[in-house]
């Protein structure tokens, strides 16, 4: 199953930080069983979801040079508060260092005014083709599908309101 936890890019200012929304819904299958009688975003969710922004700064800083951007270290990591469903999980990104093949990133996770988890983590960026010239064409269809993601997600910014209670 893969999950794509960034739903909006609400700021962006190329190559040094990244604002996003996550949206937790109870329609979200892994809930169910990530205490049922207590649903909340599962604590790796909300690592991810700071991985995903950084990644989208790195993408679109690097023009899409990369069909894969992946984690390599986190550090650091602490969870303040849960994330539960109708809440929206605001994501803010800076980056520390930015290089073709790896980049350094610090981040938090806010509900409104609450920080409910922050990371100093460490991301590679290459493409499958770099070990396997015959990947090559795995690479430009991920490509693709990321350059769809990010039409999806970086249009206009709509601004969005906070948790709540």
């Amino acid at each position: 199953m893969k999950f794509a936890l960034v739903d909006r890019i609400i700021e962006l200012d190329p190559g040094k930080r990244i604002v996003t929304i996550k949206a937790v819904s109870l329609a979200e299958e892994y809930l169910a069983d990530h205490f049922a009688t207590f649903p909340v975003l599962p604590g790796v969710f909300m690592l991810e979801a700071m991985l995903e922004s950084a990644a989208w700064l790195v993408r679109q800083h690097e023009d899409f040079a990369h069909s894969f951007v992946l984690l390599e270290a986190a550090k650091n990591v602490t969870y303040k508060s849960f994330v539960r469903p109708g809440h929206l999980l605001r994501i803010e990104v800076h980056c520390r260092n930015l290089e073709f093949a790896g980049s350094e990133f610090s981040g938090t996770g806010r509900c409104d005014d609450t920080e409910v988890v922050k990371a100093r983590f460490v991301l590679r960026h290459f493409n499958l083709a770099d070990r396997d010239p015959g990947l090559a064409d795995t690479d430009v269809q991920l490509v693709a599908a990321a350059r769809e993601r990010w039409a999806l997600i970086s249009g206009n910014h709509i601004p969005q309101p906070g948790c709540g209670a």
